[in-house]
């Protein structure tokens, strides 16, 4: 379900773009100095802590998928390391300082226009902090697996369903 970004002139020069068949398919060129524009995927980094036999989870205050639960992520940041993306976003959205501890998975497919298109999956440990939800999260708890509330995205659903 990628959303490809409309280009209407070209960033080096300045003459309006039109499409142009390259390298497999239809992409937005410049005509005059050739300059082609290659949509770059969005990556995300999530974390998967546990605690005892209890997962944590946030919940949306976004659109997208408000008011449901996934596990702490958010967009990894150009020149950002993805698993450092993974623990800023647990400590952003949890108040948890985590360790990540090993790579898990990586999904592919957007689940929505403005979501990822790779999300990178780790797991956790906590070092510190206290438990409180902030930023783009308004809840944050811990769930047995046999009792998880409404999950927002099919990814989290297999994370948890596999890890």
């Amino acid at each position: 379900m990628a959303s490809e970004s409309q280009i209407n002139f070209c960033p080096y020069c300045g003459t309006p773009v039109g499409n142009k068949y390259c390298f497999g398919k239809d992409r937005q060129a410049c005509p005059k100095c050739g300059w082609i524009h290659f949509q770059d995927p969005k990556v995300a980094a999530a974390v998967l802590v546990k605690q005892d036999d209890r997962v944590l989870l946030v919940r949306r205050v976004n659109t997208p998928f408000k008011g449901l639960w996934t596990l702490p992520a958010g967009f990894v940041n150009a020149g950002e390391d993805p698993a450092a993306t993974a623990e800023r976003e647990c400590q952003e959205e949890t108040g948890l300082v985590v360790r990540i501890t090993s790579i898990l998975d990586i999904r592919s497919g957007r689940e929505h226009p403005r979501g990822a298109d790779f999300v990178i999956f780790y797991k956790a440990e906590v070092l510190s902090g206290s438990l409180s939800a902030n930023d783009d999260a308004d809840q944050v708890a811990y769930f047995p697996r046999d009792s998880l509330p409404p999950l927002a995205f099919e990814s989290t659903k297999y994370i948890l369903e596999h890890y």
